[in-house]
């Protein structure tokens, strides 16, 4: 913000009316008139009392400004910076959502398959007990067709418990990841969080030690020429 500062220089004039004094003529060998009175001296001109001066604003000096500036970048680049990262957390935390519906979709099915398979744990068992209770009674035919069956039963059922230990195994790895995912995220939360509040305090510097502080406009224009030609040098580099 461009300011000018006028240097304003109070005149003062004094005017001093000076008294009229007025004398008479003796005339001879007449008699004295009576003696007339003077007239009254003009009252001297009201003088009013001159205005103090107005105290000139201290300016910032080019470091300062320097640092004003720099401090106005920095805060500006952090700001987008933050907003940037807030983008980031919030796109994760849908991500995570979706992830979450996923994971108790795996967690229903896992429920659901180790019923499944404890159903047919106890389906054996009373199979089983049936056949030694019964088994006397069978002929060897209706015996050994109870146990092939019995058996077939049993090796399904075997098969049936590894793929279960194996699924079990998978959505393990998936809870637990996703438990990972969501710790991260809370960490980055809490960065955030932080960060932002170390932004608002440079901001809040800022504002005490540069916002609405008067500067030199020359020195403004000597410091953006410093930064186009610090900018301009790595071009100026590479072309050599």
């Amino acid at each position: 913000m461009k300011r000018t500062l006028l240097s304003i220089s109070l005149l003062l004039s004094f005017a001093v009316s000076a008294q009229a004094q007025t004398t008479a003529k003796p005339k001879a060998e007449a008699k004295p008139a009576a003696a007339k009175a003077a007239p009254a001296p003009a009252p001297a001109a009201a003088v009013a009392p001159a205005a103090p001066a107005k105290p000139k604003a201290k300016l910032l000096t080019r470091d300062e400004l320097r640092t004003c500036l720099a401090m106005q970048e920095a805060n500006q680049a952090e700001a987008a910076a933050i907003k940037a990262e807030q983008a980031g957390f919030k796109k994760t935390e849908a991500d995570l959502k979706a992830e979450r519906a996923e994971v108790e979709a795996g967690e229903a099915d896992l429920i659901k398959q180790a019923d499944g398979v404890k159903a047919e744990r106890d389906a054996i068992i009373k199979d089983r007990d049936d056949i030694q209770a019964n088994g006397s009674k069978m002929d060897k035919a209706t015996q050994k067709a109870r146990m092939e069956a019995f058996e077939k039963k049993r090796v399904d059922f075997d098969a049936n418990v590894t793929k279960l230990k194996e699924l079990d195994e998978k959505q393990r790895a998936k809870r637990k990841a996703f438990g990972d995912k969501v710790d991260a995220l809370e960490a980055q939360f809490a960065a955030i969080d932080k960060r932002t509040e170390a932004h608002y305090d440079a901001s809040d510097k800022w504002k005490s030690q540069c916002m609405g502080k008067d500067y030199d406009e020359r020195d403004m224009k000597a410091l953006e020429k410093e930064k186009a030609a610090a900018a301009a040098a790595p071009a100026a580099s590479a072309a050599k």
